[in-house]
């Protein structure tokens, strides 16, 4: 038995920031880690830190997700002095870009959208043409007509940054402790992983799709499903890239990543010919000279989605003493999750704001 305070089921990105927020605000915490052969986003992250186009539909996610690009240089300064590992983040702002006017036309009304929706706090995103974007972007294709850019958008390495939690986390972090069983105790809650018991007044389940039959144990069915992406990545090239676009980045060590697709096949997390086929004609068209580069990895990943893909942040019904943190955005979340989220969970509050992101929004109401 253990005797944390916390026991954060999940050591992806989600529990890792997590639990490393609790365990900076001085918080006993028992990370639980299911290992490599877990079905988690983490290790498939195109790694971008995102905030436009995010959150129309849900102004409280719009605020999130800004939110968390505010906070993500603390963090990122924070865990690098902490840890000794760069996770390699930049924040140049990053592109949209738009294949034809359709396109363009259809990227403008919904950040049109957006910014009525969040009325006075605005929605900082701008056109930048084509003769504008080819000095800043250099070598795309003709088909590209313009891009959305953000300032405030930016990437980081999803696999440093899972690697600089867990050293952050040091013996709090469990690994191999994959989760089997979950039940309420006197004083709270047991765990069963790995072959042993922990105990502490409270859960935090942020497993992604594990948090499924965690969920079910305590009669609770938990509201999401998994998508792939698949993604591919060349060789090293020489750096040509100095911003994120929303379906190519070129990483610090020089290679280029290309995706994602979005594919509902249930828990296959394979790839497919044909999908990688279509992520590369799609990165050649954005910049014609991919075309000789070689392609030196491709993966599929599952992501973890609510219904109308936006977070689940709640307790259990019926238990009080268990938090439900579930989102695909784990990467760009992280600076919140670990910042200002482990705040709330150190109060065991979430504020007002949070019950926008409470399942009972996908209750429909009965009709006379």
């Amino acid at each position: 038995m253990s005797d944390a305070e916390y026991i954060v089921v999940g050591g992806g990105l989600v529990g890792s920031a997590i639990g490393y927020g609790l365990l900076r605000r001085g918080r006993r915490v028992v990370v639980l880690d299911e290992g490599d052969v877990a079905l988690r986003a983490s290790r498939g992250n195109f790694g971008l830190v995102w905030v436009q186009g995010k959150g129309l539909g849900m102004p409280a996610y719009a605020d999130w997700a800004r939110l968390s690009a505010d906070v993500w240089p603390e963090f990122y300064t924070e865990l690098t002095q902490r840890t000794g590992i760069d996770v390699n983040y930049r924040k140049p702002g990053g592109f949209q870009l738009c294949m034809g006017e359709a396109d363009l036309a259809e990227r403008v009304k919904s950040i049109d959208q957006l910014r009525a929706q969040q009325g006075a706090k605005g929605y900082d995103c701008e056109v930048v043409d084509r003769r504008r974007l080819d000095n800043i972007v250099p070598g795309l294709g003709p088909d590209i007509v313009a891009g959305m850019y953000c300032p405030h958008d930016g990437h980081v390495s999803p696999l440093r940054l899972l690697k600089a939690l867990h050293k952050a986390l040091g013996n709090a972090y469990r690994p191999n402790g994959a989760a089997t069983a979950i039940r309420a105790v006197a004083g709270g809650y047991s765990v069963d992983a790995g072959g042993i018991t922990h105990a502490a007044p409270r859960v935090v389940l942020a497993a992604g799709l594990g948090n499924l039959p965690m969920c079910a144990m305590l009669g609770f069915k938990l509201p999401v499903r998994p998508q792939r992406g698949q993604i591919l990545v060349t060789e090293r090239l020489p750096a040509f890239l100095d911003y994120p676009l929303s379906g190519v980045r070129q990483t610090e060590e020089g290679s280029v990543m290309m995706g994602s697709s979005r594919e509902e096949v249930g828990y296959d997390n394979g790839t497919t010919p044909e999908t990688m086929r279509s992520i590369a004609a799609n990165g050649i068209r954005v910049f014609p000279k991919l075309q000789h580069a070689r392609v030196v990895r491709a993966w599929g990943a599952l992501r973890i989605l609510a219904p109308d893909e936006f977070p689940i942040y709640q307790t259990v019904p019926g238990h009080d003493g268990v938090m439900v943190a579930t989102c695909h955005s784990g990467v760009s979340l992280a600076g919140a999750h670990a910042l200002r989220f482990a705040g709330h969970l150190a109060d065991w509050r979430l504020p007002e704001h949070f019950s926008a992101f409470h399942s009972r929004r996908f209750d429909v109401p009965k009709t006379a």
